[in-house]
């Protein structure tokens, strides 16, 4: 039997985009340190950038790199990094699957991310997933995660209440922005943040599959 939305427990289901969909994580690490030992910087240590990834870029800057002023030119280089880096980002199992399932079942579906409006259509169109989201918000529209501005633009374009809207993400920083929204929320322990860290931000479970976010919607 197929459920009427209403019958649902969420209408809105909010992703975020890296290390909750596709495996970006290692990529963004090497490049961040690849953008230390071009400009002679501290190079920061794996933890040091996992615990940053959700964030905006501006934003993450002068968290890592303290000391230096011209953050947009870490920025820059981050940026050319990225592209030159050929190192594979695929999707995890399962997401391809769990994304066209929650479409067909007739979720609203979302993405909340800390990538930059080009990147993330990139990704979109790369993946062929674009077409499942029926809205999605970046670094480039609205403030950076933990605070929930792109959350409550998501609600507000869906003209969805707080408690009928979830957010699932791989970082504190995903599951704190979802907190700040008075949102529910799912941490994935397969991404920047294992399954100690999420747990204290309360979600309503921390998987360790994408597939598994099914038995909690």
């Amino acid at each position: 039997m197929i459920l009427n939305i209403k019958d649902k427990a969420y209408e809105l289901v909010i992703f975020d985009w890296d290390g909750t969909l596709m495996d970006t994580v290692g990529k963004i690490v090497s490049c961040m340190q690849h953008v230390a030992q071009e400009l002679m910087l501290p190079i920061p240590t794996e933890q040091q950038i996992r615990d940053v990834i959700g964030l905006s870029l501006p934003k993450i800057m002068p968290i890592l790199f303290a000391g230096y002023q011209n953050h947009q030119q870490i920025i820059d280089c981050y940026r050319r990094h990225h592209v030159a880096n050929e190192q594979p980002t695929p999707l995890f199992e399962g997401v391809e699957s769990l994304i066209i399932n929650l479409h067909a079942a007739g979720y609203q579906l979302a993405v909340a991310t800390g990538k930059g409006r080009d990147g993330l259509d990139k990704v979109l169109a790369l993946t062929g997933l674009g077409q499942y989201f029926h809205a999605t918000r970046c670094a480039d529209d609205a403030k950076s995660k933990p605070h929930p501005e792109m959350l409550h633009s998501l609600l507000s374009h869906f003209n969805v209440a707080a408690d009928r809207a979830i957010m699932i993400g791989d970082s504190i920083h995903d599951l704190t922005m979802a907190n700040n929204a008075g949102m529910a929320s799912i941490g994935v322990s397969y991404g920047a943040h294992n399954e100690a860290r999420l747990k204290t931000l309360n979600p309503r479970a921390i998987v360790d599959q994408p597939l598994a976010i099914h038995d909690y919607l």
